[in-house]
């Protein structure tokens, strides 16, 4: 036990009853606390509440073993925890005495905490207030779940051989803010080759998935308080990102053929730092930008000095012919920014995205990247480039298709077979969902997505995207990662679900 002194007079003075007469401590076992610490925690509260006063002798090692039934070492090393932490005071010879002059310590109170002086004595930020406004639940693992994947067995035991080739940890240490160089040569030969992107490994950032990527962008193309356009209706994780680096955001009409231009160039408010599209597969409509509103676009963006957020998210799979040219391919004065992910062609949890950044912005996203986190993982960003670079992903990405292709079909049969009363189901040419519509025995999209939840399945409402147009009800079915058991068993609850609304 450390020593401390204490003069023979107050030593003298301090000798009465032990402070801890009647006190009995509570251990529980078993408990995944230890009994020592629990015996510390309880001691410590007894002092700070006041029920052990200072001054006072705490009972010997002895006594205390015998009253609280507890060995002799637990004790011993519980009053040395106190010792350590200020709250008591020890002696060779004397004893364990409750610290004199220990300030008063804030308690908690049961209504939580209490305003002061008219302000809020736990303040938070204005940003963590407007991170629990729009909420960030993460999705429910049940059918028609969107962004699911399931590989099969060549792609698993390939990812597992890979990942077990990188599992040294012995030499390491901080890794280059963009990303490994390995992986950004692969993502960029990928890219030119099947999206028609234009850039160098020295344009690519590697991030964690896209979200990272449009939290990046924002922060760095539009400060608080500046007008983002976006499609309307919005994905809600983009919409967010937004709205919490404190964008302002203004919705441009989608329809059939993605972004309305014709809006775009009648927007009269204040000037735009960035407009945010998903040109090659709109979510939630799933319509695809034609060609001449992508030069449209291109066109706005020059003229008005803003930046495009491309957003190419599932350009992986598409199922009738080929994938369409990026945006960002066509944009000769480099206003384009490109993100895509990993997510959804490998898995959700390697958490590998990538961001192309125009020549001109590379310094600045360079100098935000470490204040974010220093840099990304190296584990997986090599496992997906060796994956890349081994020639798996092209092989990996057909089988994909292939079974993603096979699963909408079966859905697109039981949909039509059982729903179609109720659901109008145009099959997706592109992508990992359907986005259907109503037939009019149903209208509101949210309680429909609320009763398949209480069913165990597992739809997104459509209206809660829309940003400034009239709210137009629909759902989300994806199928990628649906088994044809989940997708018989989710569209017959899914079938009682609308029996019931609208009986």
């Amino acid at each position: 036990m450390r020593a401390t002194s204490v003069s023979d007079s107050q030593a003298r003075s301090l000798r009465r009853e032990s402070a801890a007469a009647g006190f009995l401590p509570a251990i529980e076992t078993p408990s995944p606390m230890p009994a020592v610490r629990q015996l510390f925690v309880q001691l410590r509260d007894g002092i700070v509440a006041g029920r052990l006063q200072p001054g006072h002798r705490l009972p010997s090692t002895r006594t205390a073993s015998r009253e609280w039934s507890l060995s002799r070492g637990l004790v011993a090393e519980a009053y040395d925890m106190l010792i350590a932490e200020g709250y008591a005071l020890g002696r060779h010879g004397s004893g364990t005495y409750v610290a004199s002059g220990l300030p008063s310590i804030p308690t908690g109170t049961s209504e939580g905490h209490q305003a002061v002086g008219g302000s809020d004595s736990r303040a938070i930020s204005t940003a963590a207030k407007m991170a629990m406004r729009i909420g960030t639940a993460l999705p429910l693992q049940a059918p028609f779940t969107t962004g699911r994947v399931i590989h099969d067995a060549r792609t698993a035991s390939l990812l597992k051989r890979l990942t077990l080739r990188h599992l040294d940890y012995t030499h390491d240490g901080y890794r280059e803010a963009q990303g490994e160089a390995a992986l950004r040569e692969a993502i960029a030969a990928h890219l030119i080759a099947s999206r028609g992107v234009r850039c160098e490994p020295g344009q690519v950032f590697i991030t964690s998935g896209t979200q990272q990527a449009l939290d990046l962008a924002v922060r760095l193309l539009a400060s608080p308080g500046q007008t983002v356009l976006v499609e309307d209706p919005c994905y809600p994780p983009a919409r967010q990102a937004f709205v919490f680096n404190g964008a302002r955001l203004a919705g441009i009409q989608v329809d059939r053929d993605g972004l309305s231009t014709q809006q775009l160039k009648a927007y009269d408010g204040p000037r735009p730092a960035a407009v945010y599209v998903t040109p090659s597969h709109q979510y939630p409509s799933g319509s695809a930008l034609p060609l001449a509103r992508r030069l449209e676009l291109l066109s706005f963006a020059q003229e008005r000095g803003c930046w495009i957020i491309e957003d190419d998210y599932d350009s992986e799979f598409r199922y009738e012919g080929r994938p369409i040219t990026s945006l960002q391919g066509l944009d000769a004065t480099d206003r384009v920014l490109y993100l895509g992910t990993f997510s959804k062609a490998l898995l959700p949890g390697i958490r590998v995205g990538y961001l192309i950044v125009p020549h001109d912005l590379v310094a600045t996203f360079r100098a935000a990247r470490p204040i974010v986190d220093r840099f990304p993982a190296p584990l997986h960003q090599r496992v997906v480039a060796d994956f890349l670079n081994e020639g798996y992903f092209p092989a990996h990405l057909r089988r994909l298709r292939e079974r993603y292709r096979a699963s909408r079909d079966f859905l697109a049969r039981l949909l039509n077979e059982r729903l179609s009363e109720h659901l109008i189901a145009p099959v997706p040419e592109q992508g990992i969902h359907f986005t259907v519509r109503s037939t009019g025995t149903w209208t509101d999209d949210r309680a429909v997505a609320q009763a398949a939840l209480q069913e165990g399945v597992a739809v997104l409402p459509v209206s809660p995207m829309h940003i400034s147009t009239a709210a137009e009800s629909g759902l989300l079915l994806g199928f990628s990662g649906l088994t044809d058991e989940e997708a018989d068993v989710g569209t017959r609850r899914l079938s009682r679900v609308f029996a019931r609304l609208t009986r």
